[in-house]
């Protein structure tokens, strides 16, 4: 580094200093303000203060000279300084000064403490401050210069602070005392070091040490403030005192403190005040609930964060983040989804967070329960989405906005947030565009500040026009937002202001540009590639990507990651108003109709090829209006439908909406495989409904089956299995009435799977004879083998082993014929179960890894946990219950992500066996209970009868008596459902007499 700040005044990478005085002040500020023009009046000011002498100016300019040559001498450019008609100004690289490097690395630091890599983080913090020699700019007296190095101290001490939390976090508590009690000597007055230097010395307990550190603290605060010690260091003290050691609370969670929040902006203005009454109201009258509402772009989630962060200290456990997209395009966030997000920042792993929305509710209240947290429940579309995220705790605030008020949410204190005020309005502005060029001009200023509306969002787009066009005056701006035109004056006038600034933006940017702009606002997603903007457009694609990379530069379009784009809420509203008046209804219906086409044709085929087993007819397009596209974006595959589940979901409901139904329906069965093998059953169950809407307002008989073919399959996953039948007779019924024998046979095989799961063996039977009846030799080989992918599974699970084991290999055979890895997977992991099933126990575990390996690579994760299960299953018989209970783990894992409720209790049930062969009996038993609870609730006869014969089996020697009551209520229920789990059952019952 050249310069040195961060301790005595450096020059030249070396120990070489300057020695004249006048020349280290100025020397000094140029680089305090590095990269920024210091006036003279300024400069002056800092060397001589009060009593300039009349040739200041003349003397100043020798100082400069004389700063110049000893660059030379050190071997610097002379030119490092720079002269411009308002002053001096000093020109270093990024690497140059270390003031500018230790900011570099703590943002570091931060984000990687942001992401839980709190061991980088450290190091990062570690490097940042081994960047201090000294006070900055130590031995320079004057004041201008005082001040700024004084707030230098100050982000070193609030760094030092930051990454001695983290090295708590890590257990070094030891290797922080000395530097933690030097610190404090120093700083006598600095709260949270004291807190710090506490918790280390309780953590390697010396509590009578860290007591005190207290008292003597105490003593500092009432004689030098005449205060007591604040709330948060009297809560440590207690907890010392009572021997609960804060750290060790924390550090006994997996994920220790959490910092979720989105980093404060820096130049945050006009809201102090609100700021620091909320603040206020929130410690005095112990608030709970804040409640922040207002117009769209007024501030509402800039001032949460900013109250969020000055409470930190008083919440340190977890400070939580969720945009609950309560107004925007995308559907707002399920209460469940939003309590999903909140435990994974948490770091509860994602296969625990329940599938239940009301366990998963639960589990987030029961994380809260001991923490001392904040939590910004951002964006609210009502009270009911934000209500049961509310946690039942005293020590959590919940700060929630929105843009309407939340009225009826109970124990919420609201605080409405008016539009800034002019001097406030202004003050942003000047922060965003330089402050002595809107000084300059105040009248110009404050006109700019009212046709914003003195709505933030406005004023910091207009702000951002200004410091990129040094050239213009402040009131050239004035001008042109007094003079352009108003393309949203039949909006709400808290609008208006809003679509001027946007406008000022769009009106720079080509009309190309302009027209893919305004037709970006049609789609639906959170975010499109410059194919869809080609689409829209019906450009080329290169044209496309001009246009985009054009709206980029004018801040219109936000590129969110490498070639996808995004569009804020409000600029999108905007953009769908200007192509609304811009483009006739028969244009945007036209680009409408391109965009559905696009999805439906690109999702239609990666559809076809994961589901080699459906007939290739199934969705009977057209060409596609842009093969091209088309054909750039297919070879993508699944990973395309992933990326874009949420937009196509978006599409469905769009698509329903503008009464392009056709579009509707089918693009909801062309995101089915990729939803139900990744267990997306909320969005799968939501787009089949829009999509069965959609097939009965057009007629389509037989797309109507079709919408209720498929959402059985979510049905049956969930356990529903009477409202899964039911849809599967009504899909038979309408094929049957429309003699559509193909689509008929394949639906009564999908109610015979339904009876299957439903428990229902023998009628499953009958039904896939009765389905097997409708084939013909014409019909090829993918319709047999559906037929017995899902008979020989309902063989299997009935007990007649023999003939499982014959029709998997029949399976087999056909699947290796179409080339359906799908089925193929299927066929040898069905085999390597009926195997199993008959003893034959290494052929069975060949055949099971082999058929996981393939199930892993068509992310079909259901099936990758059924044969874990079975291999754990092998695992426990034959003596290793160890590695039993860790593939069950994993199969539970799987199954979790598939959202399969009865395979979760099947793997729960079979872990739950494993655990009782390692020796631990309570701990099995409480899970069995668990099991039985859930499965009971579900309705799943034969989880219920494995719970119980498990229960039975763990009490078998401690208390026989309740033993032979769970064994005969198992017994019952296999007899039921006539599971040949019922001999074995039955044996123990005789054994326990």
């Amino acid at each position: 580094m050249r310069f040195g700040i961060l301790g005595p005044l450096r020059v030249g990478g070396g120990e070489a200093t300057v020695t004249a005085g006048r020349d280290r002040i100025v020397l000094a500020l140029l680089l305090l303000r590095a990269g920024r023009v210091v006036s003279f009046d300024e400069l002056i000011d800092a060397v001589w203060e009060e009593r300039p002498p009349a040739t200041a100016r003349a003397q100043l300019q020798i100082c400069v000279s004389r700063l110049r040559h000893r660059f030379v001498v050190l071997g610097l450019p002379a030119e490092t300084i720079v002269t411009d008609p308002a002053g001096y100004g000093i020109r270093v690289e990024p690497d140059d000064l270390d003031a500018e490097v230790f900011a570099r690395t703590v943002e570091v630091a931060r984000a990687q403490v942001a992401t839980g890599q709190v061991s980088e983080a450290c190091r990062h913090y570690r490097s940042a401050l081994a960047l201090w020699r000294g006070p900055a700019l130590a031995g320079i007296p004057a004041r201008s210069v005082r001040r700024r190095a004084q707030t230098l101290d100050e982000q070193r001490l609030a760094v030092l602070e930051e990454c001695v939390d983290v090295e708590l976090r890590l257990r070094r508590a030891a290797d922080l005392i000395d530097e933690l009690t030097e610190a404090v000597e120093r700083n006598p007055l600095r709260e949270r070091l004291r807190g710090q230097l506490m918790l280390a010395l309780s953590a390697v307990g010396r509590q009578a040490d860290a007591l005190a550190v207290y008292r003597e603290g105490r003593r500092v605060y009432a004689d030098e403030l005449g205060i007591e010690p604040g709330t948060a260091l009297q809560e440590l003290h207690q907890r010392v005192l009572a021997g609960d050691l804060a750290l060790g609370g924390s550090e006994s969670r997996a994920s220790g403190p959490v910092r979720a929040l989105p980093r404060a902006i820096s130049d945050f203005t006009g809201r102090q005040q609100t700021v620091a009454r909320l603040v206020k109201e929130i410690e005095q009258d112990g608030v709970r609930v804040q409640l922040v509402d207002g117009m769209a772009g007024s501030g509402k989630t800039t001032l949460a964060v900013q109250v969020a962060t000055a409470l930190g200290d008083r919440f340190p456990d977890a400070q939580l983040f969720v945009d609950l997209h309560g107004h925007s395009e995308r559907s707002p966030l399920t209460t469940a989804a939003a309590a999903a997000t909140l435990l994974r920042q948490l770091g509860v792993p994602a296969e625990r967070v329940p599938v239940d929305p009301a366990d998963r509710l639960a589990m987030w209240r029961s994380e809260l329960a001991d923490r001392r947290a904040v939590v910004v429940l951002d964006n609210a579309a009502d009270a009911a989405q934000v209500a049961p995220l509310l946690p039942n705790g005293p020590d959590c605030l919940v700060l929630i906005t929105s843009r309407r008020r939340l009225i009826g949410l109970d124990g919420g204190r609201p605080s409405s947030l008016p539009v800034l005020d002019l001097d406030e309005a202004v003050e942003l502005l000047a922060r965003v565009a330089g402050g002595e060029r809107v000084a300059a001009e105040p009248e110009a200023a404050a006109e700019v500040a009212r046709r914003c509306g003195l709505l933030p969002l406005a004023l910091r787009l207009a702000g951002a026009r200004l410091a990129h066009r040094p050239r213009w005056r402040v009131a050239d701006l004035a001008e042109r937002l007094t003079t352009a035109a108003d393309p949203l004056a039949e909006l709400a006038a808290g609008e208006r202001s809003v679509a001027q600034a946007f406008a000022l933006s769009y009106e720079q940017v080509s009309p190309a540009a302009q027209r893919v702009f305004g037709l970006l606002g049609l789609h639906p997603g959170a975010r499109a590639d410059n194919r869809v903007a080609a689409v829209l457009a019906d450009l080329p694609l290169v044209d496309a990507q001009d246009a985009l990379d054009e709206l980029v530069d004018a801040h219109l379009v936000e590129e969110v990651e490498p070639g996808r784009y995004g569009l804020h809420d409000l600029i999108r509203k905007y953009a769908r108003t200007l192509g609304a008046e811009r483009e006739t209804a028969e244009e945007r219906r036209a680009a409408l109709a391109r965009l559905l086409d696009h999805h439906l044709q690109v999702a239609a085929t990666i559809a076809l090829s994961l589901e080699l087993a459906v007939p290739r007819d199934l969705f009977a397009l057209s060409d596609p209006l842009r093969p091209d596209l088309v054909a750039a974006t297919v070879g993508l595959g699944r990973t395309w439908i992933e990326e874009n589940r949420a937009t196509l979901a978006a599409l469905v409901r769009l698509a329903e909406t503008e009464g392009f139904l056709r579009q509707s329906w089918q693009l909801a069965r062309a995101g089915w495989a990729v939803n139900f093998d990744g267990g997306h059953l909320d969005d799968l169950i939501e787009t089949h409904r829009v999509g069965l809407r959609a097939a009965e307002r057009l007629g389509d008989d037989k797309a109507v089956a079709t919408m209720h073919n498929y959402l059985a399959s979510a049905n049956y996953r969930r356990a529903r299995f009477a409202e899964a039948i039911r849809q599967m007779e009504v899909a038979v019924g309408i094929y049957r009435r429309l003699g559509l024998t193909g689509e008929l046979r394949g639906a009564v095989a999908n109610l015979g799977t339904a009876y299957a799961v439903g428990l229902q063996f023998r009628r499953a039977i009958e039904t896939f004879e009765a389905s097997r009846a409708f084939l013909r030799e014409a019909d090829g080989p993918v319709p047999l083998a559906n037929l017995l992918n899902n008979l020989s599974l309902t063989l299997i699970w009935s007990g007649h082993v023999d003939d499982a084991v014959r029709m998997c290999r029949h399976h087999l055979g056909l699947a290796r014929q179409i080339g359906d890895p799908r089925q193929i997977g299927n066929a040898i992991g069905h085999l390597g179960m009926a195997r199993h099933r008959r003893g034959d126990q290494e052929a069975s575990r060949r055949l099971l890894r082999a058929g996981l390996a393939v199930k892993r690579r068509t992310g079909n994760r259901f099936g990758e946990g059924e044969l874990l299960n079975e291999l754990g299953m092998i695992e426990r018989e034959e003596g290793r219950p160890d590695l039993a209970a860790a593939l069950h783990r994993q199969a539970l894992v799987a199954i979790n992500d598939a959202g399969d409720l009865v395979g979760q209790c099947a793997s729960r049930n079979l872990l739950a066996r494993a655990i009782r062969d390692q020796g631990d009996e309570a701990s099995a038993l409480d899970l069995h209970r668990r099991v039985l609870a859930d499965a009971t609730r579900l309705g799943t006869h034969y989880e219920q009868a494995r719970a119980l014969d498990g229960m039975a089996r763990c009490l078998r020697w401690s208390d026989p008596e309740q033993a032979h009551r769970y064994a005969s209520r198992a017994l019952a229920l296999f007899a039921q459902i006539e599971s040949p789990d019922r001999w074995a059952t039955a044996e123990l019952l005789a054994e326990l007499g």
